[in-house]
């Protein structure tokens, strides 16, 4: 039996604890429970397993305009390449790694940065959680991407190799033991640390710049309550703050995917002999293409990653609002 009052499930959880007391069939766990960690990373692995496949005919020209600029010269004189060469079948190539390896990501990204978002949450406190909520959740979601990024990792580096090197492999089970053959274990995770240049600014942006993009959505332009709001409405304003994230997460992120998707093709190469040699120009190669890749991407996964935690009946908490304790204290209450 739980003392809820006794602030033992710490600022963040009080609130949607007490709110499942008093309507619990309308929730099926606690918030911060296991249950709950465990289905919001089920939504992790069907938001970005789903989509990141969907998009990997953009993925792989994008991938082929940062490694051979000379012969794809723009999006659609990629694509048209590519077709001519490969034909339709050609432009699926690396679906296999994409779906496992971006799967394997959600799980982690999204399943931890909630594990991380309560803990962290319980170490500043009610009122701190709510004054220094942009940084609660830029660190709860780079200490998840760090751990999404180590189950990535394996997948992204074949994935790349797929593509952008005619002739190595076609799939995934031809891939992966020919890369350990040639490099070892070294050849999975050689792109983590760029992988973590890309991905932790990429999530970072792409959570802290959601959550408040949603609560200034309701607060600015939505004309009624959260709460009075139909489910369908409020996954709208969840699809329209996940684009306007995912466009700055492409801009944040760009110039290392650049550097991951040249570093996996060569052998032998560093992040800072790829970086120099690309220079300031060359890293924002295929900029406009990615720009609408993560947006559409970032619009669908938050989409996905919600409509999950509103079938499965997962607490969902709506945008933080001042503690009465700190209205007290800047005497904001009458």
């Amino acid at each position: 039996m739980h003392d809820y009052e006794s602030g033992e499930y710490g600022p963040l959880l009080t609130s949607c604890v007490m709110v499942c007391l008093v309507s619990a069939a309308e929730y099926s766990c606690e918030y911060g429970s296991m249950k709950f960690y465990a289905l919001c990373g089920l939504g992790g692995v069907l938001s970005c397993g789903l989509t990141h496949t969907a998009v990997v005919p953009l993925d792989l020209v994008k991938c082929r305009m940062q490694v051979d600029p000379q012969k794809y010269k723009g999006i659609f004189n990629g694509f048209s390449i590519t077709l001519r060469e490969d034909g339709v079948r050609g432009l699926a190539k690396g679906w296999a790694p994409t779906f496992i390896g971006y799967s394997m990501q959600g799980l982690c990204k999204f399943g931890f940065y909630e594990v991380f978002k309560v803990l962290y949450s319980n170490i500043l406190g009610e009122e701190n959680t709510y004054l220094w909520r942009t940084s609660l959740y830029l660190a709860a979601s780079a200490s998840a991407e760090f751990f999404a990024d180590i189950a990535l990792a394996p997948m992204e580096a074949a994935k790349v190799r797929i593509q952008t090197q005619p002739g190595y492999a076609n799939t995934l089970r031809e891939a992966a033991p020919k890369m350990f053959k040639e490099e070892g274990l070294f050849a999975f995770y050689k792109g983590v640390a760029p992988l973590w240049m890309r991905q932790i600014p990429y999530t970072m942006m792409k959570f802290a710049c959601f959550e408040r993009t949603v609560e200034a959505l309701y607060k600015y332009v939505v004309p009624k309550p959260r709460s009075e709001c139909s489910k369908g409405e409020q996954l709208v304003v969840t699809f329209v703050a996940g684009y306007i994230a995912g466009v700055f997460c492409a801009i944040v992120s760009h110039p290392a995917d650049s550097v991951v998707s040249v570093l996996n093709k060569e052998k032998g190469s560093s992040a800072s002999q790829v970086l120099q040699r690309l220079g300031f120009k060359g890293v924002w190669k295929g900029l406009f293409a990615r720009i609408i890749m993560i947006g559409t991407l970032t619009a669908l996964q938050w989409f996905i990653y919600d409509s999950v935690k509103v079938y499965f009946r997962l607490p969902r908490p709506p945008p933080p609002e001042m503690p009465e304790s700190l209205k007290k204290k800047l005497g904001l209450t009458q």
